[in-house]
């Protein structure tokens, strides 16, 4: 089932979006359908991406300290000639 998706945009906007379009040889619609699946699936790899680095952080075991020893340390060393 199709549904339609009203957007406003500002004259200037829309030419530049229909100059894209014709530069493609699509309708402006065919255009902002594919930009939209584009969205989503840079999105869905972004997401994925993210997931798998945190996933492959967890699997070592680097020191850490107490995240405002830490801090004083970075601001003191800043502080040094």
């Amino acid at each position: 089932m199709s549904k339609r998706l009203q957007v406003l945009l500002d004259d200037e906007e829309y030419r530049e979006i229909q100059g894209v379009a014709r530069r493609q040889r699509v309708t402006v619609a065919a255009w902002v359908r594919q930009a939209l699946r584009q969205a989503r699936s840079d999105d869905a790899g972004t997401i994925d991406a993210k997931l798998r680095a945190i996933a492959e952080a967890s699997r070592h075991s680097f020191p850490t300290a107490d995240i405002d020893d830490m801090l004083q340390e970075i601001e003191a060393g800043y502080r040094q000639p």
